[in-house]
């Protein structure tokens, strides 16, 4: 079915300064799926904020499909952004704002946008790891302009990966081919440092056990810490985070 091992990553990559139009920009590969994540700063905050009398800043992010991503086509999201777009956008703005302090970041609003160029599988988890270094790309823009540039916006990084059963075999980092045929699909957002930020689990017509949640669990344990390094090496002298 596969010929990579069952605790092994596609082949991932990421690439910083992919446009010259946002602060943050990334290019994320894994495997033949393949993401463009672009951070942008606003020096406003949304409406519902800015009576606030504490003043602290936003994260949000925003998830598409690009028409040729798929075959057949997928139309695009035009009047009304489908439900798994929304899930999708809400889960990337989630697990950044996670490892974020809103008041260091200041009164301004940060958006990640995650279009899909190429989807096989893992479009969701890969959005998550590549927006994480795109952000870090764009706080650095204005670290400047932060009410205290001493203190960093940021507590930890976050990445994700999928995991899933396939023929009673635990497996990570599905692809598409190993997605269709799961009968568990599992999504795992963490730190770097190991905590967890939301893990999504379910059955396709089929139960699992503990046993077999524990192995996924360890597994995407051990691909984020893989993704946590490329992540540091993509950002080389600005990762903003001492390494033991």
């Amino acid at each position: 079915m596969n010929s990579r091992a069952q605790d092994e990553l596609r082949p991932f990559s990421v690439q910083r300064h992919f446009t010259r139009t946002s602060p943050g920009s990334v290019l994320v590969k894994a495997g033949n799926t393949m993401i463009l994540c672009t951070a942008s700063v606003d020096e406003n905050v949304p409406p519902w904020m800015q009576n606030d009398d504490d003043p602290r800043g936003w994260i949000t992010a925003e998830y598409n499909m690009l028409p040729g991503s798929t075959s057949p086509r997928k139309k695009r999201d035009r009047l009304k952004v489908d439900g798994r777009t929304t899930e999708i956008q809400r889960l990337i703005g989630r697990s950044l704002r996670a490892v974020a302090d809103m008041r260091a970041l200041g009164s301004r609003q940060i958006t990640v946008d995650c279009d899909v160029l190429q989807a096989d599988g893992g479009t969701r988890t890969a959005s998550i790891t590549g927006a994480f270094v795109a952000l870090v790309d764009a706080i650095d823009s204005v670290r400047q302009d932060l009410p205290n540039p001493d203190k960093y916006p940021l507590r930890d990084n976050v990445a994700a990966v999928s995991a899933g059963i396939i023929d009673d075999l635990a497996w990570l980092d599905l692809d598409y081919d190993l997605d269709v045929a799961a009968q568990v699909d599992m999504n795992i957002v963490m730190t770097g440092s190991g905590q967890f930020i939301e893990v999504q689990g379910t059955g396709e017509e089929s139960t699992f056990t503990r046993q077999q949640l524990d192995q996924l669990l360890d597994l995407a344990q051990t691909g984020i810490s893989q993704l946590t390094a490329l992540q540091r090496d993509a950002l080389g002298a600005a990762w903003p985070f001492q390494t033991s």
